[in-house]
């Protein structure tokens, strides 16, 4: 993938924008504003048409909602999207190329935009932006061929707003491209002696593009020295690459820390750890980050296959490495050249949900506990 920068922007090309948001749902050509009902059809009563009557979507507990579904040849440029932060490990954000039954995306809406831990953090890189309170963006160029469909999926019990926007192009060629693919994998906890999997079992030629992950430590101590490890094409037991450590892949040094602050946060066009948690000191006992590497003018090329990996090593005694058992949540990035690739099984609500904190106990007095009555 090339670097995009401003010495292209001037240039002419025969292509055309559409864009698709619950106020022009299918893109068409002059086909925004006229919507007579929506969600703001109560707050638009005193204007009427074009006065922003539907501005969102209530997607139903347990249902999927169809955000965009183009057909032909383009590319998606932006995404924008938002919701309220009690949702963001609860919606499941998919995307199909070309008509594929399986999808090419399959992430929790917050982990694909940097903020897994449903708390919001501020992310300034050159593709994803997060921005107060929730307001997230996406600038990965996604292309397809023959058409394309973007889902979210409620995987909670209470009913959703989301409010969106998706801009794609049409008219270009986008033969010679890769299909755009986000898988997601949790370890909670991490198995004893077993690298966390971050991809794995995808076969064909393309480019590793991007890592995120929310990392929640389990035990005390420094959590950072575990490798990361890209194998690729007929490697098997051993990696062409490997790296130093954590911290080091992530682009930070030194446990992230400067002395007498601590764990830093940082946010940079390539990579970063926006996020650091830290204990409460009452139901948030563990601290939790969130942390992001794009390999846009590093691309990580295979030509067959590629499996990635990553350690969790902390210290023990005689400064020997202690095998970790954390909480890590990966979002893995790639171009690919075909639209569907293996990928891990559909994650259920129990394997998405975060345990920050916990409601109010109430005060009830001598008053036995019991289940709630139906």
């Amino acid at each position: 993938m090339a670097n995009p920068d401003l010495s292209s922007i001037s240039g002419l090309r025969r292509l055309q924008t559409r864009s698709i948001s619950p106020e022009n749902f299918d893109g068409s050509v002059g086909g925004g504003g006229r919507a007579t009902e929506g969600t703001g059809a109560w707050n638009a009563r005193d204007l009427g048409p074009g006065w922003k009557i539907s501005p969102s979507v209530d997607i139903k507990a347990g249902e999927t909602f169809d955000l965009a579904t183009i057909e032909g040849a383009g590319k998606i440029t932006h995404i924008w999207i938002t919701t309220h932060t009690d949702n963001w490990r609860t919606l499941l954000f998919r995307a199909y190329w070309d008509g594929a039954e399986q999808p090419a995306i399959e992430v929790p809406y917050g982990d694909f935009f940097c903020n897994g831990w449903g708390v919001f953090a501020q992310v300034n890189s050159q593709v994803i932006a997060a921005n107060p309170h929730g307001g997230f963006n996406s600038y990965w160029p996604m292309p397809f061929r023959e058409g394309a469909r973007l889902t979210i999926e409620n995987t909670s019990v209470v009913d959703v707003r989301i409010y969106y926007q998706v801009t794609y192009e049409t008219g270009g060629d986008y033969s010679n491209e890769g299909y755009f693919h986000a898988q997601w994998n949790r370890s909670n906890p991490l198995e004893e002696l077993v690298p966390h999997t971050i991809v794995e079992g995808v076969e064909g030629a393309g480019h590793y593009v991007g890592t995120y992950i929310a990392w929640g430590v389990n035990s005390n101590g420094w959590w950072g020295e575990g490798e990361i490890k890209f194998y690729l094409d007929a490697d098997d037991e051993y990696p062409t690459i490997c790296g130093t450590g954590t911290e080091d892949y992530f682009g930070g040094a030194w446990n992230f820390d400067v002395p007498g602050q601590g764990y830093t946060e940082f946010s940079t066009p390539y990579l970063g750890m926006p996020q650091v948690l830290r204990p409460d000191g009452l139901y948030v006992s563990q601290q939790r980050f969130g942390m992001y590497r794009w390999h846009l003018l590093d691309p990580i090329f295979f030509a067959d296959r590629l499996r990635v990996d990553i350690q969790a090593l902390g210290w023990r005694s005689g400064w020997r490495y202690l095998p970790l058992r954390d909480d890590i949540a990966s979002t893995a990035l790639f171009y690919l050249d075909r639209p569907t690739a293996r990928r891990p099984k559909t994650p259920t609500a129990d394997d998405l949900e975060v345990h920050l904190a916990s409601a109010p106990v109430p005060d009830l007095g001598s008053t036995p506990m019991r289940p709630p009555q139906g």
